[in-house]
């Protein structure tokens, strides 16, 4: 079976599309009609063009029968126009091209409109490729269909890195949202622009809109200006800790941030030549509260041990102080005696004299044996503290005494707090003291109501505690007494109490660069007020002082 001769010279298929295409093109200036004319371009030089065009071009009868290819036709389908001239379209086909998709293309090209899509095509020697394909229909003076002209490129190379950086968005996707761990993508703005599944959860569990933002600027209190210069710098950051107080059921929680910058290309045209980016963080949340309460059930019995040597040695050194106190007062009454005998020159009294000098000497050598018995209170390192963590360790340690006592407490912490800079053993002395004020108090009136309420805050770079019961108070005339050495509100006189407890608690927030102060309008009961520098905040407050 001979192949049917082409109804046209190649040169003459492609003249005839020029003329098509000039015809439907009108001047820009209908005035300047004849002029648009004389200066149209040769349909030689239409010729040319489609011949020498990189894009792979075909024309066809309206049975899609071919009857001119171009040179790119051949580099991309293998085929020389003496093989493919005559015969269909649909010789470069392949089955794997749905049917659907030629019912598509058929459907929009009869109604005289371009189609433009892709098709999977075979070449000369079999293998496969893709085409990005578009067919226009070409109109004869009647405005009637006679030939189609097809361009098409091999875009098979083009799919299969396209591909490429698909599987490997979903590869990331897929690795992000398996993480245990919540991701977000933000930009310089602090917009999120990606996020995994933990992430959306920690949504609905913080109560938080955006957790990340709460994160950043948790970490921001914490940081102070150190986080401004690293921010502006994109210096990462590992493993900082935030501690959450009070979500919902599960009480409190412990996440680790860390976080690190990376750059995009920008994509925009304008930055093509002139390349320009954009920085993105990558910030990381993990849930290490599991751990951190095995850490806290392990650290809570080695300082129950710690506390209760403590206690020991505080006992100790309040009951010597105070016997030291005791002794004092009536060695200051002999030695004023004996100044005033020595004055008067009294001299009938003068194995008197002499008997009250070695009273002294003795007291005083009693007063150097009971001082050198007084232990010492080993100075602690100071470090990064957490004032909630520090309060709940305290409520815990002592949970069997408010159960004791019937005491309820109150606990409103701030939800995040930064650190302060201080001594971990001294501040729970602190506090231990002021909570065993608080129940003593409540124990010595008898009060029906046993409540005490613990709160923090954060004012203006100041970490903010406040400790209050449900007791009798301190009247106003007191309120001052309490923090000067060996002063009791207590009247029983055989109490174990020296008095020294609140003089301790003062000196313990001095040496913190803080404020202890009791709330002059609280009532009824008593409120004391504790405030301590952030730690980014206490190196210009010791500097000030």
């Amino acid at each position: 079976m001979s192949k049917k001769t082409p109804e046209y010279l190649p040169s003459q298929i492609v003249a005839g599309a020029a003329e098509v295409l000039a015809a439907d093109t009108p001047p820009a200036n209908p005035k300047s009609n004849s002029r648009h004319k004389s200066k149209s371009v040769p349909l030689s030089l239409f010729v040319a063009a489609v011949d020498q065009s990189p894009v792979a071009i075909s024309i066809t009868d309206k049975k899609a029968n071919i009857l001119y290819i171009n040179q790119a036709f051949t580099q991309v389908t293998g085929y020389q126009a003496a093989e493919i001239l005559g015969e269909n379209e649909s010789k470069l086909s392949d089955k794997s091209t749905p049917r659907q998709v030629y019912y598509d293309l058929w459907h929009t090209i009869s109604r005289k409109q371009v189609w433009h899509g892709r098709l999977v095509n075979r070449r000369k020697q079999g293998q496969r490729y893709l085409a990005d394909l578009t067919i226009s229909p070409m109109l004869d003076e009647h405005g009637s269909v006679s030939h189609y002209i097809g361009m098409h490129r091999d875009v098979t190379e083009t799919h299969h890195a396209e591909q490429q950086v698909n599987n490997q968005k979903q590869l990331i996707e897929s690795v992000i949202n398996a993480s245990p761990v919540a991701m977000v993508v933000l930009d310089k703005d602090n917009r999120i622009v990606l996020d995994n599944q933990m992430y959306k959860m920690l949504i609905s569990e913080l109560g938080h809109a955006e957790p990340a933002l709460f994160f950043l600027d948790a970490l921001r209190q914490e940081l102070g200006d150190l986080w401004s210069s690293e921010m502006d710098l994109h210096n990462g950051f590992n493993n900082r800790e935030i501690r959450v107080e009070g979500i919902g059921r599960r009480g409190t929680r412990w996440f680790s941030c860390s976080g690190n910058w990376f750059s995009e290309n920008d994509t925009q045209a304008d930055s093509f030549f002139s390349k320009q980016s954009r920085d993105y963080l990558l910030l990381s949340i993990n849930d290490i509260s599991l751990q951190r309460r095995q850490q806290e059930k392990l650290q809570l019995e080695t300082l129950r041990s710690l506390m209760a040597e403590e206690e020991h040695m505080r006992s100790i050194r309040e009951t010597l102080l105070g016997a030291m106190h005791q002794i004092r007062q009536p060695l200051n009454q002999i030695h004023a005696a004996i100044q005033i005998m020595a004055q008067r020159n009294d001299t009938h009294n003068q194995p008197l004299k002499e008997l009250l000098n070695q009273v002294q000497s003795m007291g005083e050598e009693t007063l150097s044996t009971l001082q050198r018995c007084v232990p010492e209170i080993p100075e602690t390192a100071m470090m990064s503290v957490n004032i909630n963590q520090l309060l709940h360790e305290v409520m815990l340690l002592y949970s069997y005494k408010f159960l004791a006592n019937g005491v309820v407490i109150d606990w409103q912490p701030n939800p995040v707090l930064p650190s302060i800079l201080g001594s971990e053993n001294k501040l729970r002395m602190l506090f231990k003291q002021l909570i065993d004020n608080a129940v003593n108090a409540m124990n010595r009136v008898g009060s029906k109501e046993r409540s005490i309420h613990i709160s923090t805050a954060l004012e203006n770079d100041w970490v903010r505690v406040a400790l209050a019961d449900s007791g009798p108070g301190i009247p106003v005339n007191q309120r001052n007494k309490v923090f000067e050495p060996f002063f009791t509100t207590q009247h029983n006189v055989g109490s174990a109490q020296s008095g020294m407890g609140l003089v301790m608690a003062r000196e313990i927030v001095n040496q913190h660069s803080g404020i202890i102060e009791i709330d002059p309008d609280y009532s009824p009961g008593c409120c004391f007020n504790i405030s301590f520098p952030c730690q980014h905040n206490a190196s210009r407050v010791n500097t000030h002082e």
